[in-house]
């Protein structure tokens, strides 16, 4: 659902991209800026008590996804590069938002589920980090794991809106309980993409099997 409307943003953003194409901004000067204000805003807003304007500041850069993408189409400049600075600006600002939820936790949510609160978000910081490595670790041995029921943009809606709920009046452990479900999301999302893998591994296993050759693919270092 969440690519689909990023698809259509794309073509709303389109006149806003050859504007800024026309005038030399490029697609990487957007996902840059886009990101460091977001992470600029998750560390700021969060942090001071403003839940709503944080979800609505950082619901809107984010949007920078759709918008950079645009850009680099009508420039025809997509490509690796584009996709890996995309990609690893994702994490920083996934990392900013659930470390300014723990901060705000910390210092304004209710005595009594201010640990839970902090203990969950920093659970989503963790899990929901394993999530895209497990689908790009998969990638680079040749495997798909495009598959889980939680992937980032699911996350950030119902973590940004559960946010905002909870500043315009909602008790704190509605966002305590939405955090730790999506924790959980993602560590079922992670299971789910190693199972998608090792289902690949035996199928090419048993292919290779077939061929009368014993070599499967390389098992990558423990700690790469």
């Amino acid at each position: 659902m969440i690519s689909k409307l990023r698809a259509g943003f794309g073509r709303l953003f389109r006149p806003v991209a050859q504007f800024l194409l026309d005038r030399g901004v490029s697609p990487d000067a957007v996902t840059i800026v886009g990101a460091l204000g977001a992470v600029v805003a998750a560390l700021w807003l969060y942090p001071t008590g403003h839940l709503v304007a944080a979800g609505i500041v950082i619901g809107i850069l984010t949007l920078s996804d759709a918008l950079d993408g645009t850009m680099a189409r009508l420039a025809n400049r997509v490509g690796p590069w584009g996709a890996f600075l995309d990609s690893t600006l994702d994490r920083v600002v996934d990392g900013a938002i659930f470390m300014g939820m723990t901060i705000w936790f910390v210092r304004h949510a209710d005595a009594s589920v201010s640990m839970w609160g902090a203990v969950a978000a920093l659970a989503c910081l963790a899990i929901g980090g394993v999530v895209p490595y497990a689908r790009a670790k998969a990638e680079s041995l040749g495997y798909d794991a495009n598959v889980g029921i939680a992937e980032r943009g699911e996350r950030l809606v119902v973590s940004l809106t559960a946010a905002g709920l909870v500043g315009l009046g909602l008790p704190d452990v509605v966002l305590v309980v939405v955090l730790y479900v999506l924790a959980a999301a993602s560590a079922v999302t992670v299971l789910q993409r190693m199972a998608a893998v090792r289902r690949q591994t035996r199928g090419a296993s048993s292919t290779a099997g077939s061929t009368g050759s014993d070599a499967g693919p390389a098992r990558p270092d423990e700690g790469a």
